[in-house]
């Protein structure tokens, strides 16, 4: 999977439109191996982009926990110690 792709559920405050919309797009881009589609698959890349989007949207809505909400500013900063020991050599 896309390591730029982030969990996205049980955050609090919710994911965003605009987060939920870089995740679609980063899974987009993944699978059809380019960052920037041609003009002639640009209508096809766009389709995609916001049909993954409504999909995630709908999957993030759906899913229940019992999990306490995970704070965000916590979560980055563990991801960031987590990179500095993988890359402190």
């Amino acid at each position: 999977m896309c390591r730029n792709i982030h969990q996205l559920h049980n955050f609090e405050p919710p994911a965003t439109s605009a987060e939920i919309h870089a995740a679609a797009l980063q899974y987009v881009r993944k699978v059809a191996g380019s960052t920037r589609p041609s003009q002639a698959n640009q209508e096809a890349f766009d389709r995609a982009v916001a049909a993954v989007a409504a999909a995630t949207a709908d999957l993030l809505g759906a899913l229940v926990t019992t999990a306490a909400p995970k704070n965000r500013e916590e979560e980055a900063a563990k991801a960031r110690a987590r990179a500095e020991r993988r890359y402190a050599s």
